[in-house]
């Protein structure tokens, strides 16, 4: 039974994706409800009808107390023993089957898979977002966005099908049944519900913000906390602990801040609930009393009123909690739309079509790009690297170097300008080509909290174990993995490396980066200080590598160890943004340039220059 509610709705069904969510709340929450219209149409129906079963019970208990005063004892079965058996009959079998329906479809079908379902779409809509996006937010916030909307999603529609359905339809029941009995017993109901409904209107204003509020700060104290966490090493070099034991403790002092507003509301909300509830039972059940005692109602009408009373003052609470609970999940859900919903603006043209490499010419054209600033990044550049050309890049911090390599790999969209490859415009085809046909050795080379098996398949999935080896062994990685273990016991490549590789030295993290691209082998090489990490003894192993990995491939090297890109067929420099020179190393020393200053001031093979702002 449980399987087949379970499999009712496919969470992961397939969707059309867009780049512009819908950015108010009932849209957003439409889109992903999609697939849950059926299921949801018979929670509503199941919820009512069991509202309405229970106004009948009462109608009934209170119909079987005026039968009980007036029949005799002796032929009380015979008159009415088969209409009390079918009651029975009904309360074992029709009654319990609709609310385990009820329960199954909320329990079974709803919670597990709307929650999947919104957490899946989300995760895929975040990731389609480009670099550019992450760089200006916390991983940690847009992680815990990411999920805890799903789950107040679910919790919301819960209540709307376990509390607040049913609720409706039970008030609606009770002012009917006593209206059944006699229509003066509505005037001390209206007195509660008007206040009632006031006193819920008043909390639905104030619960949604500050349930906002909460989860925002919510987010905030796990953005720090991870930013903390992920950058351990800086935090335990330069003695900050308690620094960032403070910068933890006001976001921490925020969210208690907040969350004591929150709770405020709830206890003025249960106050006033309690006299509310106190006017309803003294109100119903002794004008019931009264009309009974003036010969207006019977015994049953005060008992059904007395039953329904009580029923009512045990639900407030319960429909209040329920309704603002609503609201507060709604809460979150808004402020994790702020993440979720925002559109996505670097995307694949319509008419993208997939890259195709033949000969690796990148052709730039007038290219400039400045972060929406009015300085920094590219200014004007011109640039053609013919197929198979090896091209050195040089320059200060802050000359453009990593700009230019962002733009040509599209991690950002040039503000004007074209890159080519091979006669198609990057911002033509579409990104995953694209990038399909460069690998990158990064200085930071971070790599995925996976086994190493994993982080060296990531540059081609579908290579076979000799292949991977064989890439390791390339990278003068091999020998070193056979001897890794982590805390778990798991040896060699099926070793895990920690968040980021923290559980490796800076060169075996290289070394693992250098084998994942020598397994890609795209026709595209971009280098960006790929030995920074390693020793002298290691560099010059991996030297020969890099030779290797770098024939028939176009290339473009990024170095402040100028000694690693002196053989290039060809070096730029480059300077605010703008090529300066161009030429071989020969050449450009000869032409006593900035190279030449360069080349003049190393100490180590390391730019002298005074570094300045990062690019």
């Amino acid at each position: 039974m449980f399987r087949y509610f379970e499999s009712l709705v496919d969470p992961y069904t397939p969707y059309q994706e867009t780049d512009q969510p819908p950015q108010k709340l009932t849209p957003f929450l439409r889109e992903y409800a999609r697939p849950f219209h059926k299921v949801f149409l018979l929670a509503g129906l199941t919820s009512i009808i069991i509202a309405a079963i229970e106004i009948w019970l009462l109608y009934y208990l209170g119909d079987l107390v005026d039968t009980l005063e007036e029949t005799e004892t002796a032929t009380f079965w015979s008159e009415n023993g088969l209409e009390l058996g079918l009651l029975a009959l009904f309360l074992l079998t029709l009654r319990p089957l609709v609310q385990a329906v009820q329960v199954a479809l909320l329990n079974n079908t709803i919670l597990p898979n709307f929650g999947a379902l919104v957490r899946w779409r989300s995760h895929r809509q975040v990731m389609r977002q480009s670099v550019g996006w992450f760089e200006n937010d916390f991983a940690g916030r847009i992680a815990n966005r990411v999920m805890q909307t799903p789950g107040a999603a679910g919790e919301a529609l819960f209540q709307i099908f376990d509390a607040i359905t049913f609720a409706i339809a039970y008030l609606i029941g009770a002012a009917i049944l006593l209206n059944s009995a006699d229509p003066r017993l509505l005037i001390p109901m209206m007195f509660w519900l008007v206040p009632y409904l006031f006193l819920l209107r008043w909390v639905i204003l104030r619960i949604a913000p500050a349930s906002k509020a909460a989860s925002d700060a919510r987010s905030a104290v796990t953005g720090r906390v991870v930013d903390s966490y992920t950058n351990i090493h800086a935090v335990k070099m330069f003695a900050h602990h308690d620094r960032e034991l403070d910068y933890a403790h006001e976001a921490i002092e925020t969210v208690r801040q907040t969350f004591m507003r929150e709770m405020r509301l709830y206890s003025i909300m249960d106050i006033a609930l309690i006299l509310l509830n106190g006017i309803l039972v003294l109100g119903v059940v002794g004008w019931a009393i009264w009309l009974w005692t003036s010969d207006a109602a019977t015994v049953g009408i005060v008992a059904a009123a007395a039953a329904m009373t009580l029923r009512l003052n045990g639900m407030s609470g319960w429909i209040m909690w329920a309704v603002s609970n609503f609201y507060q999940n709604i809460g979150i859900v808004s402020e994790g739309m702020e993440t979720i919903a925002q559109p996505i603006t670097l995307v694949d043209q319509k008419a993208a079509t997939p890259l195709t490499v033949g000969e690796g010419r990148i052709m730039i054209r007038d290219l400039s790009h400045h972060y929406g600033k009015q300085a920094g990044g590219l200014d004007h550049i011109d640039l053609t690297i013919e197929p198979g050309q090896k091209v050195g890049l040089v320059g200060t911090s802050g000359a453009g170097k990593s700009t230019l390599i962002k733009l040509i790999l599209r991690f950002y969209d040039a503000e004007s300008g074209v890159i080519e490859i091979d006669g198609q415009d990057v911002s033509g085809v579409t990104q995953d080509s694209l990038r399909s046909v460069i690998g990158m050795v990064q200085q930071d080379s971070a790599l995925l909290h996976r086994s190493v098996r994993d982080n060296i398949l990531y540059g081609n999935p579908n290579a076979t174990e000799d292949q991977m080896i064989a890439a390791a062994k390339q990278a003068e990685a091999h020998d070193f993995i056979l001897d890794l273990e982590d805390n778990e016991g798991r040896k060699g490549y099926d070793a895990k490396v920690g968040e980021r590789g923290v559980k490796l030295s800076g060169g075996q993290r290289q070394r693992i980066s250098l084998a994942r691209v020598i397994l890609k082998d795209a026709p595209i090489l971009i280098l960006d200080e790929a030995t920074s990490a390693l020793d002298s003894e290691v560099e010059a192993a991996i030297q020969n590598t890099l030779r290797g990995m770098m024939e028939g491939k176009t290339v473009i090297a990024i170095a402040h160890r100028l000694s690693t890109i002196a053989q290039m067929d060809r070096i730029i420099v480059m300077e605010q943004g703008r090529i300066i020179e161009d030429g071989t190393h020969d050449s450009l020393l000869s032409a006593n340039g900035q190279y030449a200053r360069f080349w003049a001031r190393q100490s180590g093979g390391f730019l002298g220059h005074d570094r300045v702002v990062a690019e």
